[in-house]
């Protein structure tokens, strides 16, 4: 299998932080250079119409693409350690946090960064600074959510370390590496400390 990814977009990095949590090997990781075009490229345009990443190639030639449908693959492929949930009660309690997630904490720091980070300006055209602007204010609803999950729990859908957490901490790394954002820092203590949690285990390595 091939996997089309991009060293620090937040969703590349789910996955890949997904395949190492798995212990996952064999998997072939091919750059795609965003700032050049190279999602717009014909020949990734096949592999995925709407030139984004990741993208998983399977053997048969077939390409996944959107992280959830990635992830819910590999969980398939590897059921442990499990990420998504035992049973049919789990899942869908992982999957709710996870989608929390994705919505109030991953979307609003992309769309805060897109819009207004100078690097990007080519990628994002427009960029409206003041949506921006407002996106990184957004964020702060969901990480108040977040920190009261944490004061009650260790990991964001419960008791143990799931996709979920992979999710909120990818977005928050996107934060920190291009806007400089550490939750700590706007007051909430409990993510940062989950942050720091996160960010010793094996998988997260480096984008």
């Amino acid at each position: 299998m091939k996997l089309y990814t991009a060293p620090y977009a937040p969703n590349p990095r789910r996955v890949t932080m997904f395949i190492a949590e798995k212990g996952l090997t064999g998997i072939e990781s091919v750059n795609v250079d965003l700032m050049t075009g190279g999602h717009r490229a014909p020949d990734f345009l096949t592999k995925n119409p709407f030139g984004r990443v990741p993208a998983l190639e399977l053997e048969d030639g077939r390409v996944l693409c959107e992280t959830r449908a990635i992830c819910t693959y590999l969980e398939g492929l590897a059921p442990e350690p499990n990420l998504m949930g035992q049973d049919a009660t789990e899942r869908a309690f992982i999957e709710m946090a996870d989608r929390r997630v994705e919505w109030h904490i991953h979307l609003p720091i992309v769309n805060w960064v897109r819009h207004t980070h100078p690097a990007l300006a080519a990628m994002e055209q427009p960029q409206f600074g003041e949506y921006g602007a407002t996106q990184g204010e957004k964020l702060r609803d969901g990480l108040a959510w977040l920190e009261a999950e944490l004061a009650a729990q260790p990991w964001i859908a419960g008791a143990r370390f799931t996709i979920a957490d992979i999710t909120a901490f990818c977005a928050l790394e996107f934060a920190r590496g291009m806007v400089k954002f550490k939750p700590g820092e706007a007051g909430f203590s409990n993510v940062q400390a989950w942050r720091d949690r996160v960010a010793a285990r094996p998988s997260v390595g480096r984008p």
